[in-house]
């Protein structure tokens, strides 16, 4: 079992080995969700008729607050004292139900305060391929898909909605 801070809430991440057919419901769309990527978590929505994926929280150091982690590499000067908590990492993806490919998007890596063009991809394993595209190449990261439940006192739990391979 691993613990990770969530917002000052501490959250379990499970890796559900023993059990994946009782923590998985059947969607509709598996894109929507919770996703796990190397720094964060991520609520992928559809927001009107587009997608988006919004910080829902930042992996930091026992004792940081994410909160006060900002969006110091910001090409805009003016956005550089907000939270990358709660931000919007993609933009130009129309929304639509069951599609697996989404081309033609941009996404905003804080990191680098640059937004690149991107492709969105929902693999035959279940994660979710996000690349970043810069002239013709393309770099990319695999987001691991979640179950995050909210318990009746505010706290969150976050479990892996399947089996590692």
């Amino acid at each position: 079992m691993k613990i990770i801070k969530y917002s000052g809430i501490t959250f379990f991440l499970y890796l559900a080995l023993f059990a994946p057919n009782l923590l998985v419901a059947k969607e509709v769309d598996e894109i929507l969700g919770y996703w796990l990527t190397t720094q964060s978590i991520v609520l992928v929505e559809k927001c009107n008729d587009e997608l988006c994926a919004t910080i829902e929280h930042i992996f930091v150091e026992e004792g940081v607050d994410p909160e006060s982690i900002l969006d110091t590499n910001n090409r805009d000067k003016s956005q550089r004292e907000r939270s990358i908590k709660g931000i919007n990492l993609i933009s130009g993806f129309k929304y639509a139900s069951g599609l697996k490919e989404y081309k033609g998007g941009k996404i905003y890596d804080p990191g680098r305060g640059r937004v690149f063009k991107s492709n969105i991809y929902l693999l035959d394993n279940k994660n979710l391929k996000v690349e970043g595209c810069l002239m013709r190449l393309c770099g990319h990261e695999e987001w691991k898909p979640l179950i995050v439940t909210i318990d009746s006192d505010g706290s969150r739990n976050a479990v892996l909605k399947y089996e590692e391979n």
